[in-house]
């Protein structure tokens, strides 16, 4: 009977240590920023810990010694200063009219006031906010801890409401400006979120304001590292090997390969994603845990509007500046990575560009799968039957049949992806491929307008071209002209050579020959 409990939702410090949570102990690292610095940023993906770091400052500047026993902090800390901590948690509501954010400010700032008191001639959020935090430290004799947790929210859930996204910018843009202004009565101010908006003075006004998210030194702040995995969960590993039938190796290997990778920086340890973890080692299953938590389809939104070509997300280059920036028009890329969907996988220190890919097997497969139904006319409770008959006419030697399915795939194009239509066929097939590479061995390639594939299966390899507006003759015959199945001709499994012709005009698959 396994004793432990885990915190799954739970993001209280509190609770966590008096109930008897399992807790992997940040206090070293928190100890070190609040005695480092005073205003800080970080952003990490949801469910990453954003929420319980921000708890566990919040009991430090209680000045709850007894949370603490065991604990680095307990014997790092020497004074224990209880301070006056005014915590906003954009968390709770839901930002889809101009009124969830003024209900949220309005209900918090009233709380603090009910502490600290009102001043009538404060009218506007940022006066009332600046007048709460003078009183608080006057009151109190101790300047105030300001603990921000998603200041973002609202913006993302705006996003492609350009009003909306406009109302809240300009309301939080002098509230949190207050920052800068009360800074002589102000000890720590601490803001988590997933992305960044420049617009936001948070950004472009509080230039004391330091950013986190790609410091090295505090990588492990949130998320688990390889050596606290293996440190804090030992019995955990055990437990699940012998529930799985594996050895503990190979148990370590699937952890790694399903919930490691995520890199915030070049040249770093990767960090685990702490929520599938510790639903793995409750349920003693593997699974898509963090993902089946609700991915949001401002996501989509983004890489539709953008008509970005899907096949650059698994080795997409760019810069810091980049990865830094906010949303934008412009790319899809920054909000993408700092998302969590992409990470940083290598890095030229010569140029100063990161190569970024999917972390692990649970983004790769969730994302993927995830966006099958917003390219296709297949609904998300169909797509998973679909992909397992396209593995099984590969797997059983039905081209034919394959090839009858994916033209499925290109029926009823919508019309704002058809107006691409090139990218729009090549993700598609970059969507169908992937899938099916989860279970086959695939290698795809694209350039100018075609696009070439290699399937692989015990029994059967596939050589592929696609040409897009020229003919299924054509793309055969390159397959000649070029080799491409030059390396599989001693292969004992039986070739298929296919050339595919896709048609603009009538957006779909126009002919394929097999050979």
């Amino acid at each position: 009977m396994n004793n432990r409990i885990y915190p799954i939702g739970i993001q209280n410090f509190e609770k966590i240590r008096k109930d008897g949570y399992v807790y992997v102990d940040k206090t070293a690292l928190i100890y070190q920023l609040v005695k480092s610095g005073s205003y800080y940023f970080l952003s990490r993906p949801r469910r990453f810990g954003k929420s319980l770091l921000i708890s566990t400052l919040q009991a430090y500047f209680e000045g709850k010694k007894e949370l603490f026993k065991g604990l680095a902090m307990e014997t790092l800390e020497k004074e224990w200063v209880k301070r006056p901590i005014l915590h906003l948690d954009l968390n709770i509501e839901k930002y889809d009219t101009r009124e969830s954010l003024d209900n949220i400010l309005e209900k918090t700032l009233a709380g603090w006031e009910s502490l600290y008191g009102a001043n009538p001639s404060e009218r506007s959020f940022s006066l009332r906010f600046a007048g709460i935090i003078q009183r608080a430290c006057e009151q109190t004799g101790h300047r105030v801890a300001i603990l921000v947790d998603e200041y973002d929210k609202p913006m993302l859930q705006a996003i492609g409401d350009e009003e909306l996204q406009k109302y809240y910018r300009n309301t939080l843009k002098p509230f949190y400006g207050v920052l800068k202004t009360m800074d002589s009565c102000i000890k720590l101010g601490f803001l988590t979120g997933v992305t960044k908006f420049g617009e936001i003075s948070v950004f472009s006004d509080l230039n004391n304001l330091m950013d986190l998210s790609m410091d090295r030194r505090y990588i492990a702040l949130c998320g688990i590292t390889e050596e606290e995995l293996y440190g804090n969960f030992e019995e955990d590993i055990h437990r699940l090997a012998a529930a799985q039938g594996m050895t503990n190796e190979e148990t370590c290997i699937e952890l790694k390969e399903c919930y490691d990778g995520y890199h915030f920086t070049h040249n770093v340890p990767g960090i685990y994603n702490p929520f599938s973890l510790l639903n793995t080692f409750s349920k003693l299953e593997f699974g898509n845990y963090w993902f089946e938590t609700g991915t949001p389809t401002y996501l989509v939104e983004l890489l539709k509007r953008n008509h970005y070509d899907l096949e650059r997300m698994a080795n997409e280059e760019t810069d810091a500046d980049v990865l830094n920036s906010i949303y934008g028009d412009e790319s899809p890329i920054p909000v993408i990575y700092q998302s969590g969907y992409l990470t940083i996988k290598d890095y030229d220190r010569r140029f100063g560009i990161y190569r970024l890919g999917f972390p692990n097997r649970e983004v790769e497969e969730g994302f993927i799968k995830f966006l099958l139904p917003f390219y296709t006319r297949m609904n998300k409770v169909e797509a998973p039957f679909e992909i397992r008959k396209f593995v099984n006419e590969i797997e059983t030697g039905q081209p034919d049949a394959f090839f009858q399915r994916l033209g499925s795939f290109f029926a009823d194009t919508p019309y704002e992806l058809a107006r691409d239509l090139e990218v729009h066929y090549q993700n598609v097939l970059f969507i169908v491929f992937k899938l099916v590479g989860f279970y086959v061995q695939v290698e795809y390639h694209t350039s100018e307008g075609r696009v070439d594939l290699v399937l692989q299966t015990d029994k059967f390899i596939y050589v592929m071209e696609f040409k897009l507006d020229g003919t299924a003759e054509e793309a055969l015959r390159q397959i000649n002209e070029k080799h491409y199945a030059r390396p599989f001709e001693a292969d004992s499994r039986k070739l298929f050579k296919i050339g595919v012709n896709f048609s603009k005009e009538t957006r779909n698959i126009e002919k394929w020959l097999v050979e």
